[in-house]
């Protein structure tokens, strides 16, 4: 077809593409129909060559961490005293005692379950602002206040936090991506250098 179809109607040339049923972070949506709490797939039509962006980050099912964050100087330095407050990774909520699902607070350095559990991490950021916590279920960092995960392998402020609670988990050092490709003063991805 060429371009003259109309709008909204698909081309031989498109692909169709469909809404992926969950969501990482935020809610379900809901059909507009009878009440129910039916989940609601989205297709798209997207033109051959053109790049649907709703096929990256959250609403593929993944997201990009962030190489930065504004809220950083609210935690701790990193000294020897507050690394050594890092908890064993099988900590259990301070509120609940849930065994799993439970994050640090990279602030005050409490333990604290998942909103999958009784939502106390999320209440507790809601209550006092701390929005900075390591997940011990996979090292993840999220930042309550960005709304996003953090790469705490290109944040230098979180290598050693996530280096500790790594050791606690694995009994190793984490794996950090070399300087060659990553470089560190910028927080970018290797091969943005001006010094080639």
């Amino acid at each position: 077809m060429s371009s003259a179809a109309g709008a909204g109607e698909p081309t031989h040339s498109s692909r169709h593409v469909r809404d992926p049923p969950g969501r990482l972070c935020g809610e379900e949506r809901e059909d507009g129909g009878s009440g129910s709490n039916r989940k609601e797939d989205k297709e798209v039509d997207v033109p051959e060559g053109d790049v649907d962006l709703d096929l990256y980050g959250a609403a593929a099912g993944w997201v990009e961490a962030r190489t930065s964050c504004p809220h950083l100087p609210a935690m701790p330095a990193a000294s020897a005293d507050e690394l050594a407050r890092v908890p064993a990774p099988d900590s259990q909520c301070s509120r609940c005692h849930h065994p799993s699902e439970n994050w640090f607070c990279l602030i005050c350095k409490d333990v604290l379950c998942s909103r999958f559990i009784n939502k106390h991490m999320l209440h507790h950021f809601q209550e006092t602002g701390h929005c900075l916590a390591l997940s011990f279920s996979d090292l993840s960092v999220w930042c309550f206040a960005c709304d996003s995960y953090l790469d705490a392998q290109s944040i230098l402020e979180l290598r050693p936090v996530y280096e500790v609670a790594h050791l606690l988990k694995f009994g190793e050092r984490p794996p950090f991506r070399s300087l060659e490709v990553l470089d560190l003063s910028s927080g970018q991805n290797g091969g943005s250098s001006s010094s080639s």
